[in-house]
Order: C-alpha cells, then structure tokens, then sequence
C-alpha cells in the first residue's frame, strides 16, 4: 500500500495486482467514484470479472466547484493511467445527497426536476439532472450533479459511452444481491466517511433508502433508530449489515451494538475475484466502489 500528496490531492491508498498489464487496458474497466473531497479508482478485468486496481484520494482545499475540478485535473494529468483512452468500459459514479428513487412505471425523463424538488434544491447553472434506471429493481435514481465536472470526464474518453450514476445506485445493486436471515427484512447501512446510507429490502426488493450528514456515533445510531421505528424492527432479533469506514471494536459499533443485538459487517463481493493482495482492504470496506461493477 502507497501513500502520496501533491498540493491539491494525497494518495490514501493503492494496491495493484501483478497482473494488471497497462497493454491489455481494452480489456479493463475504469471504474470512478467521485465525491465532494474523495475519489475513488478500480480497475476490473472483463474477461473474468477479476479487481485488479484500487484507489483512494483526498482532494485537499476543496472550498468551489471549480477548486473540485482543478483538482481533479491535476490529479489526472499526472496520473499514468486515467487519461488512457482505450478502455474496454468507463463508469462514473457521484457522490451527492440530490437524488429521488421514482418507480420505472412512473418515470418521465422530462420531470426530472419535479421529482428532485421533492427533496433538495437544485442550482441549474452548476447542476444538471441525470438518472440511472435500473433493471433489477424496477426503480429508477434521478439525480443532480455538477454538470461541468460530468462533461469534462466524458471529455476524457470521447470515444466512450460513460456509464453515470449516482452513488446510491451502486449501493442498491449490492444490497439486492444481499442474502437475507428468515423471511423478514433485510437492514443495510454503509458509512461512507461522514455519510450513512441506509437500506431496507424485502423479497429482493428495495423499501427504503436514505442518506444522513453525521458528525458522531450517537448521531448514526439516532438515524437508524429511526428507521427501526418507522419499519417496527425488532432491536433484539433485526439483523442488520454494516459497511464502510468503520472497525469491528470502533466507538460506532460499541455503541449501537448497546441498543442492536444482530449486528454483522458485511463481507467482500462475491460478484467480483480478489487475488491475495486485497487482504489489506478491510471486507466491508468500498463495497460502493466495487459495486459499480454491477452497473450497465
């Protein structure tokens, strides 16, 4: 594992595998997270749907839009890989609380903005309006996010018809894949830095998401709490799967373990191989970022 910074960004981590061979890129899949302060890289082998690269930067002195994609450019044109422009695949996922789950039934491409007024307020000078349909679920994320940072990343791969999504969009797929315990619902929450995503599902279908700003343990578990109580979950027999940056003996999972009793940290991805390197990553972790893999 690597860890280096530049004046705008710092390398978190990266782990490669040794089979990874920068001349078979037309292979590989380009996998990009982006948040407001963070992104996140993957590189996934089509042939046989192997993780051969991750990623993960801080962008550093983030205060505009435009200080975001400063940054971002600058990271790209010193790194070795991302300006490449013959990947097999490119897939962009944003990080962003301005989103709306609609059913597929009911979706119009063109009311895109009245489904987003619903919950946030959209700035149409920076944001453009985006949606992500998915086919497993019948549902489709409608969402809003810097429209420059988008068309500069197709920019970069004019060639290729980028995949966008939302993040929550990545998640969803993996939490319908999750195995539930009995014929009860299915909890699933992931803690992404200073964000929780929580999820209910039923039968292999989706009931319930949201995100929540945190800035404490006793604020996470003040959340899922209350999604307990909307659902009438049972805190001694609900089983619930935790991801994300958090650890097994962290104040996080003290402290809701006091009030949950079937709590579990969610494993690796089946749907994707790991040669022995990524034994550094945590199995909880990045299950946002790999899952994207999920996404056509």
């Amino acid at each position: 594992m690597e860890t280096t910074k530049s004046t705008s960004y710092k390398l978190v981590s990266r782990i490669k595998d040794s089979r990874f061979d920068v001349d078979r890129l037309h292979d590989y899949c380009l996998l990009l997270q982006i948040g407001l302060r963070d992104i996140q890289i993957c590189v996934t082998d089509t042939r046989d749907d192997s993780c051969l690269l991750v990623e993960d930067f801080l962008l550093l002195e983030i205060k505009t839009v435009n200080s975001r994609l400063q940054a971002l450019n600058a990271l790209f044109e010193n790194h070795h890989l991302l300006t490449a422009g013959f990947w097999d695949s490119v897939k962009l996922s944003l990080k962003s609380h301005k989103f709306s789950l609609v059913p597929s039934s009911h979706f119009i491409p063109d009311s895109i903005s009245e489904y987003l007024k619903l919950n946030c307020v959209v700035n149409p000078n920076v944001e453009g309006e985006y949606y992500y349909q998915h086919k497993s679920s019948n549902v489709v994320n409608a969402f809003a996010a810097d429209k420059r940072l988008i068309n500069w990343v197709k920019s970069l791969y004019p060639s290729k018809d980028i995949i966008i999504m939302h993040q929550g969009s990545a998640l969803i797929e993996a939490v319908l894949r999750q195995k539930v315990q009995g014929e009860g619902k299915g909890v699933f929450c992931i803690l992404d830095r200073n964000v929780l995503h929580v999820f209910v599902s039923h039968n292999n279908q989706l009931h319930y998401y949201n995100q929540f700003s945190i800035k404490s343990s006793q604020e996470m578990l003040k959340y899922v709490m209350l999604v307990f109580k909307e659902f009438g979950l049972d805190q001694r027999t609900q089983p619930v799967v935790f991801w994300g940056s958090l650890s097994e003996k962290g104040e996080a999972l003290q402290l809701l373990r006091k009030y949950i009793r079937n709590i579990t940290l969610g494993n690796k991805p089946s749907f994707l191989k790991f040669n022995y390197m990524f034994d550094e990553i945590p199995d909880h972790h990045l299950i946002d970022l790999f899952s994207m893999h999920l996404c056509d």
